[in-house]
């Protein structure tokens, strides 16, 4: 058994797949890396063949029809051997000295008297053009370098979010939860954090700059006009994470607090880009997406509704529009999520 699996969702990802790839090597034969060609046209299965072949204890290469980025994880957490399980998309990279000691952590935490659920990192905004890196840290929110529960957790500022970049879950939870992704639909990432979260008991934090999140492409989902684009996809994830927060028993308030924090975010992202649209059909969406909210459950809606988000959002007229779209580019410069 390995002690970290770590999946590579791939799809056409042919001039940055070896980057990826090669920053993981490092890890040696405690780590098991899953490419998933994930029914690439290019070259990308055959690069992962070649990994495959000449690091055959490290390396497996996996092909299958295209179903999208949750499909591939999906395959990821069915094939993984690894006590522990990550996600690490092909155009991002890892820092080598952070993922070294995350290495040891894991191998000093494994078999000891406490089963650790989740381990959190930081990661850093590698944006194309941009010098200075934006690092999303969670020191002072988080103890650091000991276990801990959601008890212990601090208070979280608007830009600390626990991203699928932030997080290594042990795989037992993952398959107990029985998580199963959406296929054909893109930022099922965030699913993929959000819905195991009231499984989670035991925590540790690393402060090391582990995950290298490569923005900027003009192809990319988290590209603005594309995410316009794609807008459905966005508020299928919105609605399931609604869905999953109301319906499901979560007995730690910490814990809801912290999910309600996540909803309120990414609730925002799909408003604000049904704004960015301009369009009578995009503000049709968005008044949906309210009532859908609304008609689910009312004290969710409320607290998304009513808080200093959510008040932004729903501005009435086309002034309320233009503060909502003014103050989302502010964030967006300052956070530099897309």
């Amino acid at each position: 058994m390995k002690l970290l699996t770590i999946t590579i969702p791939s799809y056409n990802s042919q001039d940055y797949l070896r980057r990826c790839v090669d920053s993981l090597l490092i890890g040696g034969e405690d780590v098991e890396i899953l490419i998933v060609n994930d029914g690439s046209a290019d070259a990308t299965g055959e690069i992962a063949d070649e990994y495959a072949v000449k690091y055959p204890t490290i390396v497996r290469a996996v092909h299958k029809e295209n179903g999208g980025h949750g499909s591939a994880v999906n395959t990821g957490i069915e094939l993984a051997t690894g006590i522990f399980f990550k996600v690490v998309d092909s155009d991002d990279w890892v820092k080598e000295s952070a993922y070294l000691e995350i290495l040891e952590v894991l191998r000093r935490l494994v078999g000891g008297d406490k089963i650790l659920d989740m381990l959190i990192s930081n990661f850093v905004y590698e944006k194309e053009g941009v010098k200075r890196k934006k690092v999303v840290s969670f020191q002072h929110t988080l103890p650091e370098n000991e276990f801990f529960t959601w008890d212990k957790v601090g208070h979280f500022r608007k830009s600390q979010n626990i991203l699928m970049h932030s997080v290594i879950y042990r795989t037992k939870l993952l398959r107990d939860c029985n998580i199963r992704l959406p296929e054909h639909t893109f930022y099922v990432d965030n699913l993929f954090v959000f819905e195991p979260l009231p499984y989670v008991k035991n925590m540790y934090y690393v402060n090391v700059n582990f995950y290298r999140y490569f923005i900027g492409r003009a192809d990319q989902s988290v590209n603005e006009k594309v995410m316009i684009s794609r807008i459905d996809q966005q508020i299928r994830v919105n609605k399931r994470m609604v869905d999953y927060l109301v319906e499901t028993k979560i007995t730690n308030k910490k814990a809801y607090k912290y999910m309600m924090k996540y909803l309120d975010i990414i609730t925002t992202v799909s408003s604000v880009m049904l704004i960015l649209a301009e369009t009578d059909e995009a503000l049709l969406k968005k008044q949906e997406l309210w009532d859908y909210i609304k008609q689910k459950n009312r004290k969710v809606y409320f607290r998304l509704r009513h808080g200093i988000t959510g008040s932004v959002m729903n501005l009435p007229g086309k002034g309320g529009r233009k503060v909502s779209e003014g103050l989302y580019k502010i964030a967006r410069k300052f956070v530099q999520f897309n």
